[in-house]
This record gives structure tokens, C-alpha cells and sequence, in this order.
């Protein structure tokens, strides 16, 4: 059985996915990397076999119709033999010196028989044509170098959410959480930083910048003009969060407390971008998502929209619309988002 199973999503991927895969690499034979071919039409499959043939003790491929970033990640999960599991996206990459640092770890917590459902690390925003990187780190949130519950957890700063970067999980928890991702359907990263939570008890956090997230290809599906263009999937992701379980039943306050922020997170993005586009048909859609929360879970949406963040989503004057677009700006500039 391996140590850390790393699926790498392949979509067209020809280009760029080689720095992904290299950089997995050297993890050796503690590593499987599973590279999942999503129906490309290049020379994606191609790669990912030489690959595979070149290192057949540590990458398998799959190639499979295109279904979409949700669907490759099921499929890692449903192939992975690795204890744990962690998402690589083909134009991104994990730094060397953190990843021999983190399978140490694991691989110490696994000969100890310590039981960790969910490791955590930094991530760091590699955006084109800035030299600064800007890292997103926990330590302020969350205690270091030990094992810890949620009820340990501090408060995490706007910006400072777990993100699919910064996340390994065991891979038995998201086969026992039963989470299935939509296909076809952009943003459910979320998704997968979300429901298995309530089935975490256990966390480690290494204070190591382990994944380096490149953003700023036109193509890429957290740009401004793909948001609005792919508005009704994130408005999908958004319902079945909604859809997931009752945050408000959640027993443990700091699980509960971090949940609804998250929800709250997601909810602006939405309603941003909806108020961003501008039309009639947009700003119906986003009342329709408001009235949908409240229908699903009234103590949530009261919860969300007692708060100034919650309550700007729902300004109705032109002048309201304009705070919102220029906070959002604002934000964007502070924490790279999209």
C-alpha cells in the first residue's frame, strides 16, 4: 500500500502537466500518482503513458470520457491504494523540499499508528508577472507540529479558508463520507473542502508552503469573465452545500462557527458575480439562491445574513450594488482571489 496518493486532473493538458508530475515524483516509491486523461483531445494521453511506462511502480493512468475536474477527482479516489489523498491540479505543482517533509510525517504518524483524517499546509499563489508570491498560511489558525481536534482550532482571517491546495485527506474518510463530485460542473473544490469536514476528528498542521497554485492563464476557470460566464455552476456547487447536511445541527461550536463563514464565503461569490453580470436574469437568480437558503435552512440564512457580508449580497439600490462590486474589488487585491 502507498503512503500519499496524488491525482492529477488532465485535461488538454500537454502543455504544462510535466512540472506537476516531476514535482510529484520525487516523492519515489512512497508516491502513486494517478493522472486521469478526461477525454483530451491533444496530447494529454500520450504523455501520461510514456509517463506511466517510464514509472509504472508509482503512476497508473486512467483515461476516461470528459466529465470534468469532479469527475477525475472521483476517479482518483476510486482508484487511489494510498492511506492518503491529495488533488494536484496539472498546472500546478508541489514544492520538493515540503513534500519530503510532509510523507516523513505521515509516514511516522502511519509506523506509530496515530490516526490523522485530514493534514493541512500552506499554499502559495504563483500568478504570472508577479515576483512577490503571496502565501497563504495557517499559523495564526491553527496549532503547529500536533495532533488536534476542532475544538483547538482559532479564527481564521478572511482569505485564509482550507482550500483543495492546502488539503490531504485519509483516503478512507472520503470513501466513508461517500463523496461523489458533480461532473461537469466547475468549483466543486469546494465541494470537496466542505462536506467531508464534519467527518474530521483528527488534524496536523506543518507550517511548510507545500503547494504552489499558478493562476493567470485566460483560460482558467477562476478568471473574472469565466466566473460570470460559468455563473449557474457555482450557483450548482452552492445548493449542494446547501444540500450537504444542516450546519446549524453540527454539535461541536468551532466546527459549526468555521462552517457557517465558509457557507457565508460561497454565498458572497455567488451574489457577486450575479450583481457583477448586472441583468434582470442575473439578479434573479441570485434573489431565487437567497430564497433557496432560507427555504432548505432558515437558522442558516438568518445566521449568514445577520452579518454585514450577508446583508451587502442583499442590497437592492444601484448605490448597494456598487459597495459590493468595489469591496469585492478591494478583496481581490488583497488575497488574489480569481
Amino acid at each position: 500500500m502507498k503512503l500519499l496518493t496524488a491525482t492529477v486532473p488532465c485535461y488538454n493538458s500537454a502543455a504544462y502537466m510535466n512540472r506537476a508530475i516531476e514535482s510529484l515524483l520525487t516523492g519515489g516509491e512512497d508516491m502513486e500518482i494517478i493522472i486521469v486523461n478526461d477525454g483530451s483531445t491533444d496530447d494529454t494521453g500520450r504523455i501520461a503513458d510514456e509517463y506511466a511506462e517510464k514509472y509504472p511502480s508509482i503512476i497508473r493512468v486512467v483515461h476516461q470520457e470528459n466529465g470534468g475536474h469532479g469527475s477525475a477527482v472521483n476517479a482518483g479516489i476510486r482508484e487511489a491504494t494510498g492511506i492518503y489523498f491529495k488533488v494536484v491540479d496539472s498546472d500546478d505543482w508541489v514544492d520538493v523540499p515540503s513534500l519530503q517533509k510532509v510523507l516523513s510525517l505521515l509516514r511516522d504518524m502511519v509506523e506509530e499508528g496515530t490516526s490523522l483524517d485530514l493534514f493541512i499546509a500552506n499554499y502559495v499563489y504563483e500568478k504570472v508577472n508577479e515576483d512577490k508570491k503571496k502565501v497563504i498560511s495557517y499559523k495564526m489558525a491553527l496549532p503547529q507540529d500536533k495532533v488536534f481536534g476542532w475544538d483547538e482550532v482559532k479564527h481564521f482571517r478572511q482569505g485564509q479558508y482550507l482550500l483543495m491546495h492546502s488539503v490531504i485527506y485519509r483516503t478512507k474518510l472520503l470513501r466513508d463520507c461517500k463523496l461523489e463530485l458533480p461532473k461537469h460542473t466547475f468549483y466543486v473544490d469546494n465541494i470537496f473542502v466542505y462536506q467531508p469536514l464534519i467527518y474530521v476528528k483528527t488534524m496536523y498542521y506543518m507550517n511548510v508552503n507545500l503547494y504552489r497554485y499558478f493562476i493567470g492563464r485566460d483560460d482558467q476557470s477562476v478568471t473574472e469573465a469565466n466566473m460570470i460566464k460559468r455563473i449557474d455552476q457555482q450557483i450548482r456547487v452552492n445548493k449542494i452545500m446547501i444540500d450537504c447536511y444542516d450546519i446549524m445541527q453540527v454539535k461541536n461550536k468551532k466546527l459549526q462557527n468555521y462552517l457557517v463563514k465558509f457557507m457565508s464565503i460561497i454565498m458572497t461569490v455567488s451574489s457577486v458575480y450575479l450583481i457583477k453580470e448586472g441583468s434582470e436574469e442575473s439578479l434573479k437568480k441570485k434573489d431565487e439562491l437567497w430564497a433557496y437558503l432560507e427555504l432548505k435552512n432558515k437558522r442558516l440564512y438568518r445566521e449568514i445574513t445577520h452579518c454585514v457580508l450577508g446583508r451587502s449580497m442583499n442590497f437592492k439600490s444601484k448605490l448597494g450594488h456598487h459597495i459590493v462590486k468595489l469591496g469585492y474589488t478591494i478583496s481581490k487585491k488583497i488575497y488574489k482571489f480569481g
